[in-house]
């Protein structure tokens, strides 16, 4: 079996406890209890057969940095459990589209001189075969627009945050349709 290649939309704090975890746990033993993981092997895959291979983010302080460092860039406040090594993912410019809500838009620095990147193409480019989405809660448009690429590009969709793809019928069917997985409507909570 290859690897699992993995695009991530939004590098914020869930994204960077997914990238400290596979780093973290890649040696994991498929035959002990590893407290804070369920399946060490899945479907065949271990841990370590997930690759990040594509980032998005409209930050300015994180776009243009290799995903490992910019996990831990401000505003990033999570706990560091490990260390990651250079992964050769750079951050990608992203549109802002509605996912710097008022929380975010005094916190977040956004350099309008970049034009973003062509997400389905860097998707499709990176051999992307999961697209997973981290953005803000509130993200109804960015929800929207990187599950149509994820369509374009022909890759599987996993939306962690509350907005509905999944659980809507119409966009269901049409991952459906392209015989693409898509799983989530609100996986971190």
């Amino acid at each position: 079996m290859g690897k699992i290649k993995v695009a991530i939309a939004g590098v914020g704090n869930c994204a960077s406890s997914l990238v400290q975890g596979v780093e973290y746990y890649k040696d994991a033993k498929e035959d002990q209890f590893i407290p804070g993981l369920m399946h060490v092997n899945f479907g065949g895959y271990h841990i370590r057969d997930i690759e990040f291979v594509a980032a998005f983010d409209v930050d300015a302080n994180k776009v243009g940095k290799d995903l490992a460092e910019a996990i831990f860039t401000p505003p990033n406040c999570t706990v560091k459990f490990s260390d990651v090594p250079k992964l050769g993912v750079e951050v990608m410019q992203a549109p802002v589209l509605d996912g710097l809500g008022k929380y975010l838009k005094p916190v977040i620095q956004v350099d309008t001189t970049k034009r973003p990147v062509d997400v389905a193409q860097v998707l499709d480019d990176s051999g992307a075969d999961i697209l997973i989405n981290y953005l803000p809660v509130g993200s109804y448009q960015g929800t929207r627009f990187y599950a149509e690429q994820a369509l374009k590009a022909g890759c599987a969709f996993i939306n962690c945050i509350p907005e509905f793809i999944v659980s809507d019928r119409g966009w269901a069917k049409r991952f459906e349709d392209a015989g693409l997985p898509c799983a989530g409507d609100d996986i971190k909570s």
